[in-house]
């Protein structure tokens, strides 16, 4: 029988309209046209656009896609740095109903081409210093399905590569309306962007976000912070990790400044603090190393007060002591690809000030709490799914609910499945939960690598060496790495009678794997086996972590 408040009052277009991250460049169009959007360069010859312009362009970028057959459901990719077109891909491309593909620059040309064939893309806009990549990558592709090529040529790029596409970014939205008649997401479940991640496998897996967990988790980064209006946002984090934490949705939500950085570098940053007045950044623990150990020099005059996000492992102590140094505000977060980045703050309580570095350090390590809009956090039993003791002690595995949370893995049901299994999202990290309701990781399992912010799988590596005609057996696992946070450690079994170097199995997997995804180190041993011949890898990460 259906209640009194379910009789006569009915959802419509006057009191009900679906919850989009589209919605917020609208708005700081109409309310703040003339403020500041978007800062790229240094010096007089800096471009700037207010939100008026920008949405414009949105607008034209959304039109032009739609008149070269792009609609509803259809991929677009992107490889693009932190620029101005990469701002404008997070709001025109999902404006005409098509999904966002942001795709790691760093990766190699066959990661590139499985991309582009398993996602299915119709269209990929190249910074032109991808270009090379791109180019290997299209002659990878398997699939039959044509990809229209666009360049986009950086003012600020000064390299000599060829463009590989068809039309150059600029001219192709020329033919763009700017006044383009975009209409929001017929429901809020509808996909807008797609991520890979590398997970437990060699072949990436899609993760699939929807329009209400884009929102919900900009919204959510915009509480955690209290970020202001017109907040000044430093793009030292790549847009392409995670659609940048989601923030190019929350600096919109709050007509802020997205202040465009195209390579991470200590100068650039600090130069761009102190010039346009930046007030938060994010990245992985090599960005806040990167600024903490530069020369005096480079840290002359910058603000205090700036805010600063770090995610990807647990900030130690010399780290939140030298940022306390520059007076700048450390916030730990945590949270996967699956989770529209981060999904867990640690939120400093004030009776943490009074607390020696090594103490404060510790409680900031943990992975905290969820995020506002997220359902709930729990570390739970895998096998009971029921919640562990808070004591700190008794390990179970994080895992989340809610709306930051994605749809799934594109085209993989049986990893979905699983992944979402018992109503809850599965982390795979295993972790305690503190008497005061904080999260703490302990350790992973799935054997996945997070150097600088980004992730590698020891399958995807241990395949690489497996190919070296002298290797008999090998394993990969994490060393801790204080710029990195962590690199691959390579411990490798040779074949009888063969010799090799440490040298030459670098070399041999740089001819196969991305630059970041190559061993640093190489140790050469028998493996430590089971009785049924299983690598026992906990026993490596012991040996890794003492050299």
């Amino acid at each position: 029988m259906s209640s009194i408040f379910d009789q006569e009052l009915p959802q419509t277009v006057a009191n009900y309209a679906q919850i989009s991250p589209l919605s917020f460049i609208e708005r700081a169009a109409q309310v703040y046209p003339q403020h500041l959007a978007i800062v790229h360069g240094t010096g007089p010859e800096t471009l700037r656009r207010n939100w008026a312009e920008l949405y414009s362009r949105c607008r034209q970028l959304a039109s032009a896609l739609a008149h070269s057959g792009i609609g509803k459901g259809d991929t677009v990719a992107v490889m693009l740095p932190n620029t101005p077109a990469m701002v404008e891909a997070h709001f025109g491309i999902p404006m005409t109903g098509a999904v966002l593909n942001a795709i790691n620059t760093r990766l190699d040309p066959e990661t590139v081409a499985f991309m582009l064939d398993h996602g299915e893309a119709k269209t990929v806009f190249v910074d032109t210093e991808f270009a090379p990549i791109m180019s290997q990558a299209l002659a990878l592709r398997k699939s039959s399905i044509p990809v229209h090529v666009i360049d986009v040529a950086d003012p600020l790029y000064t390299g000599g590569a060829q463009p590989v596409g068809s039309i150059d970014y600029e001219a192709f939205i020329a033919d763009g309306d700017p006044e383009f008649a975009w209409e929001l997401p017929g429901s809020e479940w509808d996909a807008i962007a797609l991520n890979y991640t590398s997970g437990t496998t060699g072949n990436p897996k899609g993760v699939v976000y929807h329009h209400r967990g884009a929102a919900t988790a900009a919204i959510s980064n915009i509480l955690e912070w209290d970020m202001p209006k017109h907040a000044v946002y430093l793009w030292t984090l790549p847009m392409f990790h995670c659609n940048g934490w989601c923030f190019p949705w929350a600096v919109a939500a709050r007509a802020g400044v997205n202040v465009c950085l195209r390579k991470v570098e200590a100068k650039a940053i600090f130069d761009a603090i102190r010039e346009h007045g930046v007030s938060h950044y994010c990245g992985a623990p090599i960005v806040h190393s990167l600024l903490v150990n530069a020369p005096a020099s480079l840290k002359a005059g910058v603000p205090q007060g700036v805010k600063a996000m770090v995610a990807g492992a647990a900030p130690p102590a010399s780290m939140i002591e030298g940022m306390e140094r520059l007076g700048f505000d450390l916030l730990h977060v945590y949270g996967l690809t699956e989770t529209y980045g981060p999904a867990t703050v640690c939120p400093q309580q004030d009776t943490w000030k009074k607390l020696d570095i090594g103490e404060r350090a510790r409680l900031n390590s943990r992975q905290g709490v969820a995020y506002h809009l997220e359902r709930s956090i729990a570390v739970m039993n895998p096998e009971t799914m029921q919640p562990v003791p808070a004591d700190g002690v008794t390990m179970g595995e994080i895992m989340f609910r809610g709306n930051i949370v994605m749809k799934g893995y594109l085209k993989n049901p049986k990893a979905t499945q699983a992944a979402l299994a018992g109503g809850w999202f599965h982390s795979g990290d295993l972790a305690v939960m503190d008497p005061d309701g904080y999260v703490k990781i302990k350790d992973r399992s799935k054997d996945i690598i997070i150097s600088g912010g980004e992730n590698i799988s020891s399958i995807e590596v241990e395949d690489v060496l497996y190919r070296h005609p002298d290797v008999l057996a090998a394993a990969v696992v994490a060393r801790s790495d204080t710029r990195w946070g962590e690199t691959p450690c390579a411990f490798i079994e040779l074949k009888a009678g063969a010799a090799t170097s440490a040298e030459a199995i670098i070399d041999h997997c740089k001819k196969h794997l991305a630059g970041f995804k190559v061993p640093r180190t190489v140790v050469f041993c028998e493996l430590p086996k089971t009785s049924t011949g299983k690598i026992q890898k906990f026993e490596l990460r012991k040996q890794a972590e003492s050299l």
